[in-house]
């Protein structure tokens, strides 16, 4: 089985997926727009796609022309069923391919807040988040749902935090697979962003040592790439 994944800039990485990928005997490659060559794959050749996160917009075209041919391969890659996790700007790039709005949040949201699972929706064989679970955020930007999705969960300050469409596309606004090491990258990296506001933490609450809240996230993560894990082996 081979995983494939879009990474915009290098600080931002598969954080735990890479471990869970690894146990369950994927090969890994990758596409690094951020260097001055890369290549897309096959779209035939890759079992599931991941698109990660990055503090771009998906509306910078003029700056990063590559996001056009991006968008124009999560589009395809939807289009076929391909299994696929976009997160963040990676779920921005997966709503917008497919012609939804991607504007600013009403405020940014970075640190550590709940997310809620959406209720009722069990029978449509959807994903499901539990009503509250604590996760990583580090967003300013948000999107409209595209055509086809359902809203899977939602947080205080930003409604569309999850959607999926059909059985084997899912789109996170906030980062599951962050690790200690990840947030202390984002925080390294990013740090002219933590202008505190009501869903803005400071850098020491965000690298708080607190394991249970890592373990507990991950817990999540891993059930719902065991979902998409299931469309690779037994497709629609």
């Amino acid at each position: 089985m081979q995983a494939h994944f879009f990474q915009h800039v290098p600080f931002e990485n598969l954080g735990a997926i890479e471990r869970w990928l690894r146990a369950k005997g994927y090969a890994i490659s990758q596409t690094a727009f951020f260097q001055p060559s890369f290549s897309l794959p096959s779209l035939d050749a890759i079992d599931l796609l991941i698109v990660l996160g990055g503090p771009m917009s998906v509306n910078d075209e003029a700056q990063y022309p590559w996001l056009v041919q991006e968008k124009e391969f999560i589009r395809q890659a939807i289009a076929v069923g391909k299994p696929i996790l976009g997160i963040c700007l990676g779920a921005q790039l997966m709503a917008n391919a497919l012609g939804a709005k991607v504007y600013p949040n009403a405020v940014k949201e970075i640190g550590w807040f709940p997310i809620m699972g959406q209720e009722g929706k069990s029978q449509s064989g959807s994903f499901q988040f539990p009503p509250s679970l604590e996760v990583f955020h580090w967003h300013g930007e948000t999107f409209d749902l595209p055509p086809g999705a359902e809203l899977i969960a939602s947080s205080q300050a930003c409604q569309h935090q999850a959607f999926q469409i059909g059985r084997s596309a899912i789109g996170l606004q906030c980062h599951l697979e962050t690790t200690p090491t990840a947030a202390q990258a984002l925080v390294d990296n990013c740090a002219d962003e933590l202008i505190l506001g009501p869903f803005v933490q400071d850098a020491t609450t965000i690298l708080a040592d607190n394991q249970a809240r890592f373990a507990t996230m991950g817990a999540v993560l891993v059930q719902l790439l065991e979902y998409l894990h299931h469309q690779v082996i037994t497709p629609a």
